[in-house]
């Protein structure tokens, strides 16, 4: 592919980024454009690992805060290359990647070219396989392998935003919650035990649940334990001897990870719990100094992040974080999936005061 040109307004990186195809497990080209754009500044120190990209400066500075976005993008489905339409009035981007979340890239590769000494120094993290599995994510892999690169006293990940604050995150733990019964022929199911019948006080404590709202550092998250499958059945002449509900749980991330397990178990005692997936949330940390400057120079009020995003990967390094980006979350994913233009420049002009201080 072309090179990358930085020169360009954030609105044609933008375009760049999009119309090559990065969709996970195929960026490398991408991160070999990226790594080539970045990698002559001569106030950033570049590293490479597998297919993500970091860039830091060293400035010596109080302060370091950590800025990162993921270059990889969902199957294509006839959405590329990208074009522009006009909206009920608005200039929008339209494209795979435009809002999640080459956009949120797009401002932070301008950025890093243009603004050589931050107030803060700076961490770029552009990483790989974020929207595949945990084992492949390419920022869980430098938290493993390389936790000092994810290290500093705020963190700020592009994802789509609509434009706003959203600080950290909801945990998200999911679980299966199974009953036992014997199985017979149905003609006579009275000799056997039905497990989808014995399923029933499950829903009923899933429907009687009241979800709580929890302040966190200001934002108040609303949590959520619902039902998201069942599963159960043998044949249509069979009594079943095995159901499974699958429950997933959003927790507040004044929760920890263990203690989301044991509210699930003491919500669930008398039933088998098997916990198949567990991920602790985020606090946003809005208390912090220098979070609180990247507020003020924003000027957007913050709101709760219910969804779980890599910013939890930060918290667990006791890094606070946001998440700060263009686009509309909702259209992340969908065939039609397409940005403001004015979103695009409000997260750059943002995130260029806080930076600069101007």
């Amino acid at each position: 592919m072309a090179g990358l040109d930085l020169t360009q307004d954030v609105v044609g990186i933008t375009r760049q980024l999009c119309d090559v195809f990065s969709v996970s497990g195929a960026e490398g080209p991408l991160a070999d454009a990226i790594e080539q754009a970045v990698a002559p500044l001569p106030h950033l120190d570049v590293r490479r690992y597998g297919d993500t990209v970091v860039a830091r400066t060293g400035l010596g500075r109080p302060a370091r805060v950590v800025i990162a976005g993921h270059i990889d993008t969902v199957p294509v489905n006839d959405n590329l290359p990208t074009r522009f339409l006009e909206e009920d009035g608005e200039r929008v981007l339209w494209g795979r990647g435009t809002v999640d979340m080459k956009a949120g890239v797009a401002v932070q590769l301008k950025l890093a070219a243009e603004v050589a000494e931050p107030r803060n120094d700076v961490t770029w993290i552009w990483y790989d396989h974020e929207e595949v599995g945990e084992d492949l994510n390419g920022l869980n892999r430098l938290l493993r392998e390389h936790p000092e690169e994810l290290r500093g006293d705020f963190a700020i990940l592009g994802e789509p935003t609509v434009a706003g604050i959203e600080g950290g995150c909801n945990g998200n733990l999911r679980a299966e919650v199974r009953t036992f019964g014997r199985r017979s022929h149905s003609a006579r199911g009275w000799v056997g035990v039905n497990a989808i019948h014995l399923a029933a006080p499950i829903l009923d404590r899933l429907a009687a649940y009241e979800a709580a709202s929890v302040e966190v550092d200001g934002l108040v998250y609303r949590e959520g334990l619902n039902a998201v499958g069942i599963r159960g059945g043998v044949a249509g002449n069979v009594i079943p001897d095995e159901c499974m509900v699958h429950v997933n749980y959003r927790f507040a991330p004044s929760r920890s990870a263990d203690e989301a397990v044991a509210h699930v178990r003491e919500v669930f005692d008398g039933f088998d719990v098997r916990i198949v997936d567990l991920a602790a949330g985020a606090r946003p940390g809005l208390d912090a100094a220098v979070a609180r400057a990247f507020v003020e120079a924003v000027g957007a009020e913050p709101r709760p992040k219910y969804g779980w995003t890599d910013v939890a990967r930060f918290s667990g390094l006791g890094v606070p974080a946001v998440n700060y980006g263009p686009g509309d979350p909702l259209l992340a994913h969908a065939d039609d999936e397409r940005v403001p233009v004015a979103q695009i420049l409000a997260v750059e002009a943002g995130l260029r005061a806080w930076l600069t201080g101007t």
